[in-house]
């Protein structure tokens, strides 16, 4: 297949890119660099299947020549980075949404879009099936996050009824893995960051709140399995094996061995209490569930950090003595 994939350097869409590339499939990658990276598409371009554009999915999408699916991943996802730049995430969950349809439209192409557990918003059920609609707060800090995505799986369903496009739609559950940023602001990297340099892991409210965590290479394969399926409508990609964050940051501070002391914060605006998966729907269409096991994951991310914060206190030591010179 050719693919279109905005959000190409984010750190779900660079790994996708690159699934896809090994797959030798053709990518041509869409990224306006807001919240991702071009070191995260680093060896890409040398496979001769992947073409990048720096260019904003809001304003226009124009791709010569064959598409086949369209992947619309663009979107900041962390509360750090919609709380900073919340009007272009509200821009890309609408207007960006419009324009990648566009494209799958002109293109007679299948369209899915990077959708979020965050539709479920505080969800007063759990776990949370695809026919939960949801327990939202619209005008609330994470409303622009929240909404965007349910107005863009909207929109989505409207040209699936209207247009008879072929769609598919991932509501995807935390993930983590190698490839996020130190800064990220969600919970596997805050309290990784601060475990690697030995300073307090910050957990909200008591740390009761519950939340589900997915590596990256389970999501990869989870989002190829949907879109070669003949399935046009959301579905979760999560895992179902739920647990507290406080008993999260007892897991980190035990893989990394550090001596960081746990402090309490108190809890954000909005934070839901519970997040879980029901992946029935997943499992029964084509066959797929997270299989790495969460230290696994934790273990490789960690490795990752590790050599991510050595290279920058290296980096600060260069900059110091030039100062200093």
């Amino acid at each position: 297949m050719r693919i279109l994939l905005t959000g190409c350097a984010g750190f779900i869409g660079s790994h996708l890119a690159r699934y896809l590339v090994n797959k030798d499939h053709d990518v041509v990658g869409i990224d306006n660099l807001i919240t991702g990276g071009l070191k995260n598409i680093k060896g890409l371009y040398e496979t001769g299947r992947f073409r990048f554009i720096n260019s904003n999915v809001s304003e226009y999408i124009n791709v010569s020549g064959r598409v086949d699916a369209v992947l619309h991943f663009a979107s900041p996802a962390s509360p750090v980075d919609y709380l900073r730049h919340p009007i272009p995430t509200l821009k890309v969950g609408a207007l960006g949404t419009h324009n990648a349809l566009g494209v799958a439209k002109a293109k007679k192409a299948v369209f899915m879009l990077a959708s979020t557990s965050e539709v479920y918003g505080d969800p007063l059920v759990s776990p949370q099936p695809e026919t939960y609609w949801g327990n939202v707060n619209p005008v609330g800090p994470r409303g622009v996050y929240d909404e965007a995505k349910r107005f863009a799986e909207a929109m989505t369903m409207a040209y699936h009824r209207v247009h008879g496009l072929q769609i598919r739609i991932a509501r995807v559950f935390n993930t983590y893995g190698p490839g996020m940023r130190p800064d990220d602001g969600r919970a596997i990297p805050n309290f990784i960051t601060q475990a690697l340099t030995v300073r307090p892991l910050t957990v909200y409210g008591k740390g009761t709140q519950t939340r589900s965590f997915m590596y990256i290479a389970d999501l990869t394969e989870g989002l190829y399995r949907l879109l070669v399926s003949r399935y046009n409508g959301p579905v979760n990609l999560g895992n179902p094996d739920e647990m507290t964050l406080l008993e999260l940051a007892k897991i980190i501070k035990e893989i990394t061995g550090s001596k960081s002391k746990i402090v309490l914060r108190d809890l954000p605006v909005d934070d839901p209490r519970e997040r879980c998966p029901d992946i029935r729907l997943a499992k029964n269409i084509f066959h797929w569930h997270p299989k790495i096991a969460l230290k696994e994951g934790l273990t490789e991310t960690i490795d990752y950090f590790r050599e991510v914060l050595a290279k920058s206190g290296s980096r600060k030591k260069r900059s110091n003595a030039l100062k200093n010179q």
